[in-house]
């Protein structure tokens, strides 16, 4: 689909910016075998996103075909604009074609949407001087991948050896839509102290805990949970599963955590997999997002505990963010 003219900004040499439509879905695939070590995320998105309020998915062209994809989506009361799905096909690497395209995009917000004053986006891999120096880092989360077989795990769930810690917890809460407002959504609200620089981040998604965004957020299928409603000192999201290009009927499960109480955590990741793991049919990638100084202990109890494969050593998430 045609953009239209942006005043001052012509199109770049032999290569044309258009808006994504369904045509385009099996060139998307073609251009992103590989990437994020088969957890790529666009392939379950795409349709929606391309239909999604707010949300602009820019293709770059050379010669009629597609050579890098780019998504913007507005959130924050119009404040914010975050990038994502960013992808350049393999031939057109390292040729600037992923900046000409977050330029351009950039422009494009600033003519659709005047009021955007920041572009956020998450990365996970290690920054250099350059983009230090280019944007401000906001916050940083340790990443914990796991790998498991969805039957074989949910045959050995009911008889797992768990510390006496977890089983003499009271148990979790799972937050309504009206809980959700309350505990993450207002300003000054119960989670203020554990939300990382204020901002929910989900699924790599980071919102200002902002009324507005509520409602953006409950269009997604998450679970929402809070060790005690009235003090929590651990929430957690997780993500409904979906497929991943990993391997044939392999699911993603991606879950936020806020908070350092450890058996908190531990208790309400086994709830989230319980809910989850008994309807999943083959291998599942499971990625938790959690503060750094988690990561270790939390890393000893899935494998050591729960049996779970540990797929990768420690990695890092950065927040980031730049002036519009």
């Amino acid at each position: 689909m045609k953009i239209e003219a942006i005043p001052g900004v012509p199109q770049d040499g032999d290569m044309e910016f258009v808006l994504a439509t369904d045509k385009e879905f099996e060139e998307i695939i073609s251009i992103s075998h590989g990437i994020y070590g088969g957890l790529d995320y666009l392939p379950s998105r795409y349709h929606s996103w391309i239909n999604e309020k707010d949300r602009m998915v820019v293709l770059a062209k050379k010669g009629g075909m597609v050579i890098g994809l780019l998504s913007m989506f507005i959130i924050d009361n119009g404040e914010t604009a975050l990038l994502e799905g960013l992808r350049v096909a393999p031939w057109e690497r390292g040729r600037g074609v992923a900046g000409v395209l977050q330029r351009f995009c950039c422009k494009l917000v600033k003519h659709r949407y005047p009021s955007v004053r920041v572009l956020r986006l998450t990365r996970d891999d290690k920054l250099s001087a350059k983009e230090l120096n280019k944007y401000r880092l906001i916050s940083t989360q340790g990443i914990l991948l796991l790998g498991f077989n969805a039957p074989d795990f949910a045959s050995r769930l009911s008889s797992l050896d768990l510390p006496l810690e977890i089983t003499r917890q009271p148990p979790p809460v799972l937050l309504t839509p009206e809980d959700v407002r309350d505990v993450f959504m207002e300003q000054g609200g119960l989670l203020k102290d554990l939300l990382p620089s204020q901002t929910l981040i989900q699924d790599w998604q980071p919102f200002q805990a902002l009324p507005t965004n509520h409602d953006l957020l409950l269009r997604k299928s998450l679970r929402w949970m809070v060790d005690d409603l009235a003090v929590p000192q651990v929430a957690t999201i997780c993500t409904a599963p979906f497929p991943i290009p990993a391997g044939p009927h392999c699911f993603y499960l991606n879950i936020d955590v806020f908070g350092t109480e450890l058996w908190c955590v531990q208790e309400q990741l086994l709830c989230h997999l319980r809910a989850h793991v008994p309807t999943l049919p083959g291998e599942v990638r499971c990625q938790l997002f959690l503060p750094p100084e988690m990561w270790k202990p939390m890393a000893d109890f899935c494998t050591s505990v729960l049996g779970l494969h540990l797929e990768k050593g420690y990695t890092e998430q950065y927040l980031l963010e730049s002036d519009m």
